[in-house]
């Protein structure tokens, strides 16, 4: 397996897909490195000459942000959105959706499991005795 910026990539796939396995990297970004590396994006990655191998992990490490770097980059900014305590950064403290969607129904991934509240059996439409 060829290794590239920390991960192992798979060597029996494309070298456009298997470069999609490194965090930050998706279909388009993995094309455009190719392509400034001068590899057919076809080519398997057992297929790949160390050369090419050693041109593509420079363009990434020079150039590109990936792995465990933005994903501290990405914790850096949460933290900050909920220091500054905007609106935000109250969603990301809640564990609720942050961009704008609905909550009343849905969301169960962010909201977890549902908790049963009590009264809420009652049908509508039935008169108390």
């Amino acid at each position: 397996m060829a290794r590239i910026a920390g991960v192992d990539i798979p060597n029996e796939k494309k070298v456009y897909i298997s470069l999609q396995y490194i965090h930050g990297i998706g279909p388009t970004l993995s094309r455009k490195v190719l392509q400034t590396a001068g590899v057919d994006p076809d080519t398997k990655v057992k297929d790949l000459k160390e050369q090419e191998l050693s041109r593509i992990r420079e363009i990434i490490d020079r150039e590109y942000m990936v792995e465990g770097e933005l994903r501290k980059e990405v914790n850096l900014n949460i933290k900050r959105l909920i220091e500054i305590g905007c609106y935000r950064g109250i969603r990301h403290r809640r564990g609720l959706p942050v961009h704008g969607q609905r909550t009343r129904t849905n969301a169960r991934t962010k909201r977890g499991p549902r908790k049963t509240v009590a009264g809420r059996g009652q049908r509508r439409g039935l008169a108390k005795k």
